[in-house]
């Protein structure tokens, strides 16, 4: 489909759908020479209608790590300064919005939100930025959009694509990808709840964090 043409199904426009999803297919195996990829619970992920993805972030490989692994077109909400060189043309192609943090624009919430209204999945990471993964804190742009757009809350927890403070590189190390239950679309009214439902985003989140942070036969391989 052409850039100019009307946004692909669940792309918001300038979108090239045919990319996209050659891109999401390379995402399923690109990353097996690099990571022992264990994913549990992916029968969660709803396979149709409007889902706000919400996940941790620690490393920067989470992002295309978990772009291959929904089975459907999803759209990230990317920072801005991703949108250099070569990227610059690529993300917009991928159908990945721009954010701009510490800024209020709301025009990556607008467009997300139609490509939820459309039926897509949009991905967010609600720390708003790289963090050690464990969810300290939370924003409460995922909760804005699923209360808008109807739509559920699948929570999705990852770890082992950041190296431990101190530690050499390691060969083909394990990352767990845990998919957690949908949350139901908020439906509290007003800045109370938001920050309800942002807060059981967190709490959420955190839950899956803690479970992979139990005993892992190979951690720190």
């Amino acid at each position: 489909m052409s850039r100019a043409g009307a946004a692909p199904p669940g792309l918001p426009p300038g979108s090239i759908g045919w990319l996209h999803d050659l891109a999401r297919w390379l995402g399923t195996w690109i990353f097996t020479p690099f990571y022992r990829i264990r994913v549990r619970h992916r029968e969660r992920i709803p396979a149709e209608g409007p889902v706000v993805v919400v996940a941790n972030h620690s490393a920067f490989v989470d992002g295309p790590l978990l772009f291959g692994m929904f089975g459907r077109r999803v759209v990230f909400l990317v920072k801005q300064e991703m949108f250099r060189g070569p990227l610059r043309l690529l993300l917009p192609a991928l159908g990945q919005i721009p954010v701009r943090r510490e800024v209020a624009d709301r025009r990556p919430l607008v467009a997300a939100l139609d490509v939820l209204r459309g039926g897509g999945v949009v991905a967010v990471f609600p720390e708003g930025t790289r963090g050690t993964g464990e969810v300290a804190a939370a924003r409460q742009g995922a909760a804005w959009l699923a209360r808008a757009a109807c739509a559920p809350l699948l929570p999705v927890a990852v770890r082992g694509t950041r190296r431990p403070d101190g530690s050499g590189r390691r060969f083909r190390p394990t990352v767990d990808v845990l998919v957690g239950a949908p949350l139901p679309a908020p439906s509290v009214p007003g800045r109370a709840g938001l920050a309800a439902a942002t807060t059981d985003v967190a709490q959420a989140l955190r839950a899956l964090v803690g479970e992979l942070a139990g005993p892992r036969n190979d951690r720190q391989l």
